[in-house]
């Protein structure tokens, strides 16, 4: 709760006693706590901080992102942590590969971006651009076949946006075009740098979730660095994940086959101009095919001792 009232007050007051003042100050401040914002609405659709979706919502609905409708993004995320299905490109929302003969069909000056895009200086740059744009126009087809809740979750948006514009606008005094293509490109580059080694093809489900065993950059990310321990224990808040990573920080490692960094630096070394993962992916979507592209399993053994350690089913939880 301290968190959440940090950062929209931070919000509020950045743009409000800082950008007239020190407006390049202010966009970075600004960016780092859309970020935070971002980092909060997953936390927030996880079922904290209380027992009520609702009233969880309304704590994180303002949408000073812009982009990313909370419902939008509840809902795809929720997919996205159907382990089974991890890195499918088309079974997870959250997937950076391309089905091969997807990838085949595009112009090659987007296939060059999507190469570029596999590296960490590409994704900090290209990333916000086009993830943004990927996201938009997957939510414009599904409005014109006339999803509903899609179209429920887009009118509660627009509804917030209009709220946003006027406080950027008069209250901020800043351009919304800036606001656009500063603190949200800013916000998104960040939360890039969390996104862009998440996971990788693994034939065994734990061993596609990684391990960023420390960062300063932690507690922007609400600590998903540790992000395996996150998708076998989605209930847990995030201020119990550094201990429960320690306490079994040998089992965590032998789980997901040794995907482990000590830091995002040392991400950074080695893939900041080198892609880290292909982008067709290596092994599933090779040709059209109907159905999913591999069973789901159900498991015999999880980290123990929580009730919220309990793996996630193959289905995704309903909203």
């Amino acid at each position: 709760m301290a968190l959440i009232v940090f950062c929209y007050g931070g919000w509020a007051a950045a743009g409000v006693y800082v950008w007239p003042h020190w407006p390049v100050v202010a966009c970075l401040a600004l960016g780092v706590l859309l970020a935070l914002q971002s980092s909060l609405m997953h936390e927030v659709l996880h079922g904290h901080p209380t027992r009520d979706a609702r009233i969880n919502e309304a704590l994180v609905g303002l949408p000073i992102g812009v982009f990313y409708p909370y419902r939008r993004f509840k809902r795809l995320h929720l997919m996205h942590h159907a382990d089974e299905r991890l890195t499918d490109p088309f079974e997870d929302p959250e997937s950076y590969y391309r089905a091969l003969w997807k990838h085949e069909q595009y112009p090659k000056a987007f296939g060059f971006l999507l190469h570029v895009n596999n590296t960490m200086i590409g994704r900090l740059v290209l990333g916000p651009l086009l993830g943004t744009a990927g996201f938009l126009l997957g939510e414009l087809r599904l409005l014109r076949a006339g999803d509903p809740a899609v179209r429920t979750a887009w009118l509660i948006q627009g509804a917030g946006l209009v709220v946003v514009v006027a406080i950027v606008h008069f209250a901020f005094a800043m351009p919304f075009w800036l606001y656009l293509v500063g603190p949200v490109w800013i916000g998104q580059a960040l939360i890039s740098v969390r996104t862009f080694a998440e996971h990788q093809w693994s034939e065994r489900p734990d061993g596609r979730t990684i391990i960023v065993e420390r960062s300063p950059l932690a507690l922007l990310f609400l600590n998903n660095n540790l992000h395996l321990v996150h998708h076998k224990a989605p209930g847990v808040a995030w201020y119990r994940l550094p201990r429960l990573f320690r306490e079994k920080r040998r089992e965590w490692v032998r789980m997901n086959g040794g995907y482990i960094y000590p830091n995002y630096f040392a991400l950074l070394r080695s893939f900041a101009l080198e892609p880290k993962e292909p982008v067709i992916h290596p092994v599933l979507r090779r040709a059209p095919e109907p159905g999913r592209a591999f069973r789901p399993r159900v498991r015999a053994r999880s980290v123990g001792g929580l009730a919220a350690t309990a793996p996630v089913p193959a289905k995704p939880a309903k909203d």
